[in-house]
């Protein structure tokens, strides 16, 4: 084929919507281009990728404790009324064929990465909420890709081909009303609503969509006869001020679509941890120090797989009163090891002294966290660290193989552990 005919056959070829766009249909399309993008029960969809037997039946992500709290439910255990941080016990009574499963979340976190590089494919505006979900900015990707509603719709068919799992799709011109639709779209849908479209669905809306309006807040709103999104709209706004304080704004502004903040790029992790409730409060000091040294090979864990280091080791106590103290102590130089953050967490631990009541809840978290390849090598004189750091990189390898309870330090072996 000679250079004129291959010049003609471009000319004559079908070109993709993307490349068909116009300019003034590119402006328009980027009036709705923000795309709220939430994974449908993801703990639970996980689980199901290695155990099919279970999809269509009621299943509970969580520890089988009493005391312990729902992590995530499956569509079909919501039916029966369970959700997420409902007590177990509860749970149970509600869903007692529920079948429970005990939490994975280095896995949880492996597949949220995989997630997030799906999301940094399509555009460089991603802003994370949480392990499942974020809001996307997809107006700079429409050229190369198509209108917002083609762009969610390969975000949903790469995340189920390649990851197994399904995710709904808000689209709207405001990250607020791209929330609101993935919400209403649940599970494995896609909702766009277009800016035309935006008050008259939000005015169909209870007042409890909008974001800030909790259960109390609804029932001060309805004293006032104030039950939808329509009836805030049509409030005056010294009287929503009057009875919600400097919320009463921000209400009224959601009530009419406005929510002007842009999606924000986050990059890391602001913190990383975990936390345990006992089955019975305890004033056991050996206990307290297995269960800092099991939640801190979690946490430590966690770290080396997102590939993070922390400078500062924070430590939280739950009483039998619910009361809660927080100590934390910043590191000369970043760590990821367990028995680095297990030896800090124990001298924030003594540093409380006697303690006036039992304890519920015990948690260590990792913060002020930065890229392993930017922080400084921790160096030591003494051998032992070194030796620590190996061995713990060597479970972390173990564990991918063979599961997270194969191999554990001999310490958390012991019987008495009645850590929920």
């Amino acid at each position: 084929m000679g250079p004129d005919q291959d010049k003609q056959q471009r000319e004559h070829a079908p070109r993709s919507a993307a490349e068909r766009l116009s300019e003034a249909q590119v402006s328009d399309l980027r009036r709705s281009s923000i795309l709220h993008v939430d994974m449908d029960a993801f703990f639970v969809s996980v689980e199901l990728r290695s155990r099919p037997e279970l999809v269509g039946k009621p299943v509970i992500v969580g520890y089988p404790a009493d005391r312990s709290v729902v992590l995530s439910a499956s569509y079909e255990a919501r039916r029966f009324g369970v959700r997420s941080a409902m007590p177990m016990a509860v749970a149970m009574r509600m869903c007692p064929s529920a079948v429970v499963i005990e939490p994975r979340h280095k896995l949880y976190y492996e597949v949220s990465g995989q997630i997030m590089e799906i999301f940094g494919a399509t555009t460089d505006l991603v802003e994370p909420l949480s392990v499942d979900e974020a809001f996307l900015d997809v107006g700079g990707a429409i050229r190369r890709l198509g209108p917002p509603r083609v762009i969610g719709e390969l975000i949903r068919t790469q995340v189920r081909s390649e990851l197994g799992i399904t995710a709904s799709v808000g689209i709207a011109a405001s990250k607020f009303v791209a929330k609101i639709a993935s919400t209403r779209c649940k599970p494995n849908g896609l909702l766009l609503i277009s800016p035309e479209e935006t008050v008259p669905y939000l005015h169909s809306l209870p007042v409890s969509a909008l974001w800030g309006v909790g259960a109390k807040t609804v029932e001060v709103l309805a004293r006032m006869g104030i039950r939808t999104v329509a009836d805030v709209a049509a409030s005056p706004l010294p009287s929503l001020r009057k009875v919600l304080g400097a919320s009463g704004e921000h209400v009224y502004r959601l009530s009419w679509g406005i929510d002007p903040r842009p999606v924000t790029p986050v990059r890391l992790e602001k913190s990383i941890g975990a936390e345990e409730t006992f089955a019975v409060d305890t004033a056991d000091e050996a206990l307290l120090h297995r269960e800092l040294l099991r939640l801190s090979h979690r946490t430590a864990s966690r770290l080396r797989s997102a590939g993070m280091h922390a400078r500062t080791v924070a430590l939280k106590l739950r009483y039998a009163d619910f009361s809660t103290v927080t100590r934390s102590r910043t590191v000369s130089t970043p760590i990821d090891s367990a028995q680095l953050l297990y030896a800090v967490a124990v001298q924030l631990l003594e540093s409380l002294g006697s303690r006036p009541m039992t304890v519920r809840l015990v948690g260590i978290r990792a913060e002020q966290l930065e890229e392993a390849a930017q922080a400084p090598l921790q160096l030591s004189l003494d051998r032992r660290d070194d030796n620590w750091r190996a061995a713990e990189q060597a479970l972390d390898q173990v564990t991918r193989k063979f599961g997270t309870k194969s191999v554990l330090p001999a310490r958390l072996l012991d019987p008495g552990n009645t850590a929920g």
